[in-house]
C-alpha cells in the first residue's frame, strides 16, 4: 500500500535519513522495512522555530513506481541530416541533444574550449589578469552557467518540462536530491563533469562539436539561413551548412549582435538590469534568515530573495536581489581586456565564508537614451561603457571597484575594505563614480529598505563591488512565437538568454528543446525522417 505524507519537521529530522525513517515508524507505524521516497524538500524560515516541509511517499507490502522517467538511449544520427547549432551553453546542448533525438545530427559550434581546458583561462583570469575573449566565465563548453554556481530553479514553467531536464541532467551525473528540493543546485565544483557527460553523449550519438571555433558569417540565401562561416584559432574558416540554424551563443557574444545588425538583420535592444554584487559574511545571513546565533549544523547555507520599487524623478525602478549565492565566491566575468564585470558561482557544498549576491537596478531605453546612434545596439553599448568605467577607475585590470555598504548609502569613501572571495582583488572607489546617477540613486535606496526587511542586512562589515552587468541580455533577437524561426529569416532559430528568451540553466535548456522541435517540425521532411 501508498501512503502520501506532508510533513513539516525540524531539520533534524528532515535532512537525515535515519532519523526521518525512525520519525515515521514512531509518528506514523511505518513498517520496519517499508521503502521510503523522499519526493520534495523545502525550508520554512519564516519562524523562530525553522521548520521543513516534506512531501514523501510510502510503500508498505508494494514496489514503489519509476522515479525517473528518462533513459539515455540515444539514437545513430552519424548519417542523417544534420542542423547547425551556434553556442554550447545549456541551450546549446539540450538542443543537440534533442536533435539527435528527433533524428537530426547536431553540428555544435563553440567559440570557446572545452570544459576541462577552460580552467586555464579561468585561472589567469584571477591571477594574471589577463580576459581570454573566446574562453572565460561566459564562453566555452558549458556557457556561463559551468562556473558561476548552477542554480536549476526557474519560473518559466509555462516554456517546457522542468521536471525532463533535471531528470536529464541526473543521467548525466547530477544527484538525483535536484530532483527533490524546491530550489535545486549542483554546484559550480560538479557541473564540468556533468557537461563533459553531456558531450559525450553527443558525441556517441554521431553528432559533431567544434570547439575553438567561432562563426564570422552566415549564410543566407533567398530569405533563408542555410549555415554559417567559421574560423578557427589558426585563422582557417569553413562553411558549415544544414537543415537550419539554433542561435544559442548567450548574452555576452557581442560580436554575434554587432554581425546581425552589420547583415540588417532584425534586433532590439531589450531591458535588462544592472548594479553591484554585494558580499556579507555568511554567518550573519544565517543569523538573520534563521533566527540564531550559530546556524544549525543540519540546516544549508541561507539565502535571501529581496525585491523593491523606488521612485527618482517620476519613475519607478525595480531593485532587486539576482543570483544568490550562499557560501560562495565573486569571480570576474569580463570577455575582453578593459572592463570589469563581476558574478557569483557556489560549490555544491556551499561551505564558503561569504555570502554573495547580485543586488540590481532595472534598465530601459531611458537610461540608454545617450547610446541612441547606436541603433539597436543602443543597450549593449551603454552596458559596455559602465564596464569600461569600472576597469579604468580600479586601475586597469580585473581588480574590482569596491565601497563598503554603509558607506556607499552616506556617501563615503571607504578607508579600508573588507576580506574578499573575489581573487583579482579590490580597490576603494566612490561607487556613485562607476554607476549612472539614476541607478545609483535607486541602488541607495533599496539598500535602505533591504536593511529595514532584514535587520543587520544593512551594515559596514558587508560590501558592494562593481559591476554586476551581464544580468541578462542587452538584445532580443525576435522570433515568431509558435514556431521559434526569426520574423525576418528562415531556418534561423534565435535562442536561450543571447536571444532574450531565457534566464539561467533551466529556461535555456528548456528554449534550446524548443527551438530543436520547431526546427525539425518545420524542415525534417517525411525523407529524412526515415
Amino acid at each position: 500500500m501508498k501512503k502520501t505524507l506532508q510533513l513539516s519537521v525540524n531539520p533534524e529530522i528532515a535532512f537525515d535519513e535515519n532519523n526521518l525513517r525512525s520519525f515515521l515508524q514512531k509518528e506514523y507505524q511505518i513498517e520496519e522495512n517499508a521503502f521510503i521516497r523522499l519526493e520534495r524538500r523545502s525550508i520554512d524560515a519564516r519562524n523562530k522555530q525553522i521548520k521543513v516541509n516534506l512531501k514523501i511517499s510510502v510503500y508498505e507490502n508494494e514496489q514503489p513506481e519509476k522515479w525517473i522517467s528518462f533513459e539515455k538511449n540515444y539514437p545513430d544520427v552519424s548519417q542523417k541530416s544534420s542542423a547547425i547549432v551556434v553556442g554550447a551553453g545549456p541551450a546549446g546542448m539540450f538542443a543537440a541533444l534533442r536533435l539527435i533525438e528527433l533524428g537530426i545530427k547536431p553540428i555544435v559550434i563553440e567559440r570557446g574550449k572545452d570544459v576541462q581546458s577552460r580552467r586555464r583561462d579561468l585561472a589567469a583570469i584571477n591571477k594574471e589578469h589577463i580576459v581570454n575573449p573566446d574562453s572565460n566565465y561566459c564562453f566555452g563548453e558549458g556557457g556561463a552557467g559551468t562556473y558561476s554556481d548552477g542554480k536549476l530553479y526557474t519560473r518559466s514553467t509555462k516554456r517546457g518540462n522542468i521536471r525532463r531536464i533535471l531528470e536529464i541532467l541526473v543521467a548525466h551525473g547530477a544527484s538525483e536530491n535536484i530532483l527533490i528540493e524546491a530550489h535545486p543546485h549542483i554546484g559550480t565544483n560538479k557541473l564540468p563533469k556533468i557537461v563533459a557527460t553531456l558531450r559525450e553523449s553527443i558525441l556517441e550519438a554521431g553528432g559533431e562539436m567544434h570547439f575553438q571555433t567561432k562563426v564570422v558569417d552566415f549564410i543566407l540565401k533567398n530569405g533563408e539561413m542555410r549555415g554559417v562561416i567559421t574560423q578557427n584559432q589558426a585563422g582557417k574558416t569553413q562553411e558549415f551548412t544544414g537543415l537550419g540554424v539554433i542561435l544559442a551563443t548567450g548574452h555576452s557574444a557581442r560580436d554575434i549582435f554587432e554581425l546581425l545588425q552589420a547583415k540588417n538583420m532584425l534586433i532590439q535592444p531589450k531591458p535588462f538590469a544592472l548594479g553591484v554584487r554585494i558580499e556579507h559574511p555568511q554567518t550573519l545571513i544565517d543569523q538573520i534568515q534563521y533566527h540564531c546565533e550559530v546556524r544549525n549544523k543540519y540546516l544549508p547555507a541561507s539565502a535571501y530573495s529581496l525585491a523593491k520599487q523606488i521612485y527618482y524623478q517620476g519613475m519607478q525602478k525595480a531593485v532587486f536581489s539576482f543570483c544568490m549565492c550562499p557560501g560562495g565566491f565573486i569571480v570576474p566575468s569580463a570577455t575582453a581586456q578593459g572592463e570589469v564585470v563581476v558574478n557569483g558561482m557556489s560549490p555544491s557544498r556551499r561551505d564558503g565564508k561569504f555570502a554573495n549576491s547580485g543586488i540590481v537596478v532595472s534598465v530601459d531605453e531611458t537610461d540608454w537614451k545617450d547610446f541612441c546612434k547606436f541603433g539597436n545596439l543602443a543597450a549593449l553599448y551603454f552596458q559596455k561603457s559602465i564596464e569600461q568605467n569600472a576597469c579604468l577607475l580600479a586601475g586597469n585590470t580585473q581588480t574590482a571597484p569596491a565601497q563598503r555598504m554603509m558607506d556607499f548609502v552616506q556617501k563615503k569613501v571607504s578607508a579600508t575594505l573588507l576580506p574578499t572571495s573575489y581573487q583579482p582583488g579590490l580597490a576603494s572607489v566612490e561607487m556613485r563614480e562607476v554607476l549612472p546617477r539614476t541607478l545609483a540613486f535607486v541602488l541607495q535606496e533599496g539598500l535602505k529598505a533591504f536593511g529595514k526587511k532584514m535587520k543587520g542586512y544593512l551594515t559596514n562589515e558587508a560590501q558592494i563591488v562593481g559591476v554586476e552587468s551581464r544580468t541578462s541580455s542587452p538584445v532580443s533577437i525576435p522570433r515568431y512565437k509558435e514556431t521559434c524561426e526569426h520574423l525576418q529569416i528562415k531556418r534561423f532559430f534565435p535562442c536561450g538568454e543571447g536571444a532574450g528568451y531565457a534566464g539561467g540553466i533551466v529556461s535555456a535548456a528548456m528554449d534550446g528543446e524548443r527551438c530543436a522541435e520547431a526546427l525539425a517540425k518545420l524542415y525534417l521532411t517525411e525523407k529524412t525522417k526515415n
